[in-house]
């Protein structure tokens, strides 16, 4: 029997585009706080939904450990799992009911539970961590240890950062005061990755990619005030670990389980002055070799001349920028702070300092029109970066994107699975305009990106590898598709936007969604290709 089972309900099997994708990291978040309350002195038992098949795993889990409290402790540094997609909160919501039924205690923490405390302790949870959430759950847990049981309310309420149901039927929840952000990174430990089966991801990225990558997270929050981005966790809060804590982790990681490369899940990495320079120069005293992907901002590498060579130093082979729009109206609508321009000169920045520039792309923000579309089109083929990722605005409660649409709302306010693209408010063009223009964003990008590099080869007939006819083949299928799927995009570019059911039809007994659970896929991928 242990004290404490911790959990998280993103399971990769759920979001099929994902799966395809199969690029898992396990849930660095829980993993934190499972390594917190190891050091409070808890037994804590760990089941990772990640690469689990169902909500019956977890049910094992429960039955295997027969734990006094189960923790939901989602991972906040997924965008994933921020996104708050409705498979997830349906499996979310049935964990909760088996560790009910097991008889345990149950907690939730994350985005989607910040966000919607109420439906988490209607659906099975006792409590509710608001906001960051290991002080809070160390602060609850020996609160519990030391009544041991449920606390009554007085007990509860004294508890900053938490949510939980009344004692009585008539009473309404409480919630108490916010807790503060954690200020001292560098005091936390290294995540529990004894707790993961980690030879499995192993065998999952060498067969699918041919190396093997774990992550890591070096600050927590972002300053900045894009108007669409969601920030239930930190709120405009940033911390940071210094580069001497994140570099001994590094290699710690390195020693222990020789990973091939490290994902920085950051939302930006890196933004204190200088942070990078020291960073690379520990990087190289220690002697760890380990390239890396991370997020950044086009300012922050146009103005800080030297930190793309030091970037380089430490390690980056790809940086990730949030290029959203290639319109400067459109960027300013959304309050990026950021201009095409800056974009433009950081991609080249990069580039010059050999590291591969990957794109995040956003389309249908409010007043986008065909023209900012084209003229995002236009920025991918004159930049060309190595990689990019397509989304669609995407309204989540807190944000002032939200607050602006929220009379436009529909029914359904979340995506079933990242791959989803629907249109969730009264947007530019309609859902299907927007998954047929990921086909045809995502046909020219890979076709242009496929021709130039063999195009490369053929100049070195040597470099030619057996995969290369293959990827002519493809090359060659997508610009001969590519017409037909413009042209389709053209014509539901004149179909006017689907009127969709306000929030107000929605029943009370369905608050958290009350459209039909469709039957999660078993197979299949991201829309178009």
């Amino acid at each position: 029997m242990s004290d404490i089972l911790l959990g998280q309900s993103y399971y990769l099997h759920f979001d099929p585009k994902q799966a395809r994708a199969m690029q898992p990291y396990p849930p660095l978040g829980a993993m934190l706080a499972a390594a917190v309350l190891r050091e409070r002195g808890f037994d804590v038992a760990f089941f990772d939904a990640m690469l689990a098949a169902s909500e019956a795993e977890w049910a094992a889990a429960l039955a295997a450990h027969r734990p006094r409290v189960a923790v939901l402790f989602e991972d906040n540094f997924n965008y994933l799992s921020k996104m708050c997609l409705l498979n997830m909160r349906q499996a979310a919501f049935g964990m909760l009911a088996l560790a009910r039924q097991q008889g345990a205690i149950a907690i939730a923490a994350g985005s989607d539970a910040s966000d919607h405390p109420e439906d988490y302790l209607r659906q099975g949870a006792d409590y509710v961590l608001l906001g960051e959430g290991e002080a809070t759950l160390v602060e609850l847990l020996e609160a519990l240890r030391a009544a041991g049981g449920r606390l009554a309310h007085p007990a509860a309420a004294a508890i900053p950062g938490l949510a939980f149901a009344p004692e009585h039927p008539e009473g309404g929840m409480t919630r108490t005061p916010p807790r503060p952000p954690l200020t001292r990174l560098d005091d936390l430990p290294f995540p529990a990755w004894d707790l993961i089966d980690v030879e499995r991801y192993r065998r999952l990225w060498l067969d699918h990619h041919g190396y093997f990558s774990m992550n890591m997270a070096t600050t927590r929050g972002c300053p900045y005030h894009c108007n669409w981005c969601a920030k239930p966790i930190w709120g405009q809060r940033y911390h940071a670990r210094s580069p001497a804590d994140v570099v001994a982790e590094m290699g710690w990681l390195q020693a222990r389980y020789a990973p091939d490369h490290v994902w920085f899940a950051d939302d930006i990495m890196g933004l204190k002055p200088g942070w990078w320079p020291e960073f690379a120069d520990r990087i190289e005293a220690a002697g760890i070799d380990l390239p890396f992907k991370c997020l950044t901002r086009a300012d922050l590498v146009v103005n800080r001349p030297d930190e793309a060579a030091a970037m380089r130093r430490a390690g980056a082979e790809t940086v990730w920028l949030g290029a959203e729009s290639g319109s400067q109206k459109i960027l300013d609508a959304m309050e990026k702070g950021i201009t095409v321009e800056q974009i433009e000169r950081a991609t080249r920045r990069l580039q010059g300092a050999g590291i591969r520039v990957a794109f995040f792309l956003q389309f249908g923000y409010p007043g986008e029109t065909l023209v900012d579309i084209e003229q995002t089109l236009a920025m991918v083929r004159r930049l060309q970066p190595d990689d990019i990722g397509m989304s669609v605005s995407y309204p989540l409660p807190g944000t002032r994107f939200h607050d602006s649409v929220r009379d436009q709302l529909g029914r359904r306010q979340n995506w079933v699975d990242s791959a989803d693209l629907a249109m969730i408010y009264q947007g530019p063009f309609t859902t299907a305009f927007y998954r047929q223009l990921h086909a045809v964003v995502h046909k020219e990008f890979r076709a242009r990106r496929g021709w130039r590099q063999l195009r490369a080869r053929l100049a070195h007939p040597s470099r030619w590898r057996r995969g290369d006819l293959r990827e002519a083949a493809a090359v060659l299928y997508r610009l001969l598709t590519l017409p037909a799927a413009r042209l389709a995009l053209r014509r539901l570019a004149r179909v006017p936007q689907e009127r969709l059911a306000p929030p107000a039809a929605m029943p009370r007994s369905a608050a958290a969604d009350p459209s039909p659970q469709p039957e999660r896929p078993e197979t299949g991928g991201a829309a178009g290709e």
